[in-house]
This record gives structure tokens, sequence and C-alpha cells, in this order.
């Protein structure tokens, strides 16, 4: 296995939840982000990045939709744990981030998975 391939989900992790979490601490304003913001989606994305790539390696799974609920989960746990909610009851926002993390990974890793797909059929020889 290339290191790339080693890297590559790690990184996706880290990005899909850190992503999730600047959305959410926002709600959506991406107009008012600021360094406070990156920190905060900075830490739970990582934490949460590590902890599902670790969890998605022990489950070997490639199902995506496993490998986006699992993300998801673990985001939300994270961010619960990182910080306080900016809104509603207390585990309000640390669901919504884990729900977007969720459909972030569902979408990235689905057009990925497209574009290889595409990628490799464009590469095959016409018969």
């Amino acid at each position: 296995m290339s290191q790339k391939k080693k890297v590559g989900p790690l990184f996706e992790n880290i990005g899909e939840s850190t992503a999730a979490c600047l959305i959410t601490v926002v709600q959506g304003n991406l107009l008012i982000l600021g360094v406070g913001h990156w920190i905060i989606a900075s830490q739970t994305g990582i934490a949460a990045g590590v902890l599902a790539t670790v969890a998605l390696l022990l489950a070997k799974t490639q199902n995506r939709l496993a490998i986006s609920a699992i993300l998801g989960v673990i985001t939300a746990v994270v961010d619960y744990f990182v910080h306080e909610g900016m809104f509603g009851p207390e585990a309000a926002e640390a669901i919504v981030t884990g729900l977007g993390a969720a459909v972030l990974s569902y979408i990235v890793g689905s057009l990925i998975a497209l574009y290889r797909k595409r990628r490799n059929l464009a590469s095959q020889p016409a018969g």
C-alpha cells in the first residue's frame, strides 16, 4: 500500500470533521469566522479525524455509509468534549456537527469513488 493511500484517509477525515465544525460553530455564517473558531474547529477536526481513522482501520470496512456514520459519531463525541455548544440544548451543536461531518464524508467519498471509476474507465483501451 502506498504512503498516499495510508495518509489520504486521515487528511480526508480531519478535513471533513474540521469543515463541519467550522460551519456549525458559526451557524453557517462564514463571514464571521475568526481565529478562535479555527482553533476550536482544528482541535475537533484533528482529534476526530485521527480517532475515526484508527476506528476505520480496525473495522476494515470499505462501506461508504459505515465510514460516514463512524466519522459522524466520533466527530459528535469529540465536539461535545472539546467545547461547549454555541446554541440549543447542551449536546445540540455536537450532534449537528457530527451529522455535518457524516454528510460531508458521504458526499466527498462518493465523489472520489466516482472520479476514480471514471478515470479507470477512461484509461482502459477500447475493445
